[in-house]
């Protein structure tokens, strides 16, 4: 059921995209990229765990959608993971403890030590002690309670467009992406967020196939369908299959998204590009870098956006909260009087659909969590106009919509899939397509074996086909940010599938080659490599 606002003129479906892609080093002792979930478990994904226990204690009704993709939940539940994540923010309690030292004679910086050291305390209480460094648990009791949705994503959140032309591979990373989601919260995905917003006409069969009910778009997505939508972006669409496209609002997009207009852009929210780890003298933070002596951000940022200029000034966490408040009844106010206007024009309740990628809200966005937990506060007790809904709440409620096919899309720059096929990073495809076909080939041919060592082969290489699959590596090609590892990663997985294409297909299976594999990339333990097979 809905949040229960009975005269509400309008709904508001709040979607976070929780994903980071399979980065699992167990060969190295400190991995840097390995930092990405660290930190997004501290940033992200405690903050937001805490601020939705948080409206549960108060008694406040709310309604949230994630994603968490299958990556993600195989990281945040993988042994190693966790007891490098407990010695991540032990290191950090350590250092924030030396800096209430070092600033002892600076009042405005010691505050900020004393509000990281108390956050650090927070997440590693909530880590060890309230989940026992399981967050997945943390995130199954929350939709167990019928306030959060979780939908799942493509198993490695590969691109399906791109992917289309070997239709059995597109299949593959929508079926093991249910039996993970299966595997982690004990019931069947009803949605999924197609990676990068991506979307083909004929991929709702595949969703259709695997019993879920809806995805979500992009804007013209569903602008561009093959029906002119009778109610634009502000109710879903049922693909010919039955499976309903919910379709991105702009508007409401653009106050958190744009850089020049949105929110995380104001002068009193804390600089992300600022960090102790790189300005303070090399011999005292050298402990909490990366064991090369390579600088790395630490987490621990003293100053204020400030504005254009290289002189920042102290942070106020006071000051930026009271700003984060102030934007949540911004925001709020602009959606009532969206759906006021909305209303009038149709004959129900518009719903307004407004997506991020969730580690927008605490990484890069530090105020990001307190954002929601004001809007959400707000949206229960100081108004009576908009509802929160998750997209199978409005399914149940107005199970009739309009038929149409949305046109193929993605978001990212111009909204067709040029992030991920372009001049930086096409030349992965030819390679990606072949391995794909070669592993329908090998399932069809090798779906009645019975031999051990060739089963956990074949399994083997399905998840290097899948991991090299993964947008990320292209996405990261593009932006040009971490380009040498995603250029690795890509050819890892790939010659990896390819010596075990050889190995399985002559008979020769070189076991101690086969299970360095399996104990690098243990990514989904119930993986059966038929998935693949006609």
């Amino acid at each position: 059921m809905l949040t229960g606002k009975d005269n509400a003129k309008g709904m508001l479906c709040l979607m976070l995209h929780a994903h980071l892609p399979f980065v699992r080093h167990p060969e190295y002792e400190d991995f840097l990229e390995e930092d990405w979930l660290y930190e997004a478990i501290t940033e992200t994904y405690i903050p937001l765990i805490n601020m939705m226990n948080g409206l549960l204690r108060d008694g406040v009704d709310f309604r949230l959608t994630m994603s968490l993709t299958p990556p993600l939940v195989s990281m945040l539940s993988d042994g190693l993971l966790q007891s490098r994540y407990l010695r991540h923010i032990e290191l950090l309690i350590e250092l924030a403890e030396k800096e209430i030292t070092r600033t002892q004679f600076q009042p405005e910086y010691q505050e900020l030590a004393r509000m990281y050291l108390r956050k650090f305390h927070e997440c590693r209480k909530t880590f060890a002690d309230q989940y026992h460094c399981n967050l997945i648990t943390a995130f199954k009791d929350l939709q167990d309670s019928g306030k959060l949705e979780i939908v799942t994503c493509g198993a490695t959140h590969g691109f399906m467009p791109l992917m289309e032309v070997v239709p059995n591979a597109v299949k593959a990373q929508v079926a093991v992406a249910r039996q993970s989601y299966e595997a982690a919260f004990g019931r069947s995905p009803r949605g999924i967020w197609n990676g990068e917003c991506g979307y083909f006409p004929g991929l709702d069969r595949v969703l259709a196939d695997n019993q879920i009910r809806h995805f979500f778009v992009d804007t013209h997505g569903v602008l561009n369908a093959s029906k002119r939508p009778k109610y634009g972006v502000f109710a879903p669409l049922y693909c010919p299959t039955g499976v309903a496209a919910f379709a991105r609002d702009v508007e409401s997009s653009k106050s958190v998204w744009s850089a020049e207009e949105g929110y995380p852009g104001d002068l009193n929210y804390r600089e992300f590009y600022r960090d102790i780890g790189f300005d303070l003298d090399y011999e005292y933070i050298r402990p909490y870098i990366h064991e090369s002596g390579l600088r790395i951000n630490t987490g621990i940022k003293y100053y204020k956006i400030t504005g254009r200029t290289t002189d920042k000034q102290p942070y106020s966490e006071k000051r930026a909260l009271e700003i984060a408040a102030s934007h949540a009844g911004n925001f709020m106010y602009n959606r009532e009087k969206q759906v006021e206007y909305l209303a009038g024009l149709m004959d129900r309740p518009p719903i307004i659909v407004s997506p991020y990628d969730a580690e927008l809200f605490g990484h890069w966005w530090y105020e990001g969590p307190e954002f929601l937990n004001f809007l959400l506060r707000k949206i229960h007790h100081d108004q009576n106009t908009l509802d929160l809904c998750t997209p199978s709440e409005y399914l149940e409620k107005y199970p009739s919509n309009q038929v149409a096919v949305p046109s193929m899309s993605s978001w990212g720059a111009k909204g067709y899939a040029e992030v991920w096929l372009e001049g930086s990073n096409d030349w992965i495809y030819r390679h990606l397509h072949k391995a794909a076909e070669r592993m329908v080939e090998l399932a069809n041919n090798y779906k009645s074996t019975d031999d051990g060592l060739t089963t956990r082969a074949l399994n083997q290489a399905a998840r290097e086909l899948l991991l090299a699959q993964s947008s990320d590596w292209a996405f990261i090609m593009k932006t040009r940010t971490m380009v040498e590892y995603a250029v690795k990663r890509t050819k890892d997985h790939v010659l990896g599938f390819s010596d075990l294409y050889f190995m399985i297909k002559s008979g020769q299976i070189d076991e101690a080659y086969l299970q360095r594999l399996e104990w690098k990339n243990n990514i989904f333990p119930f993986l059966d490599f038929r998935v693949y097979a006609d």
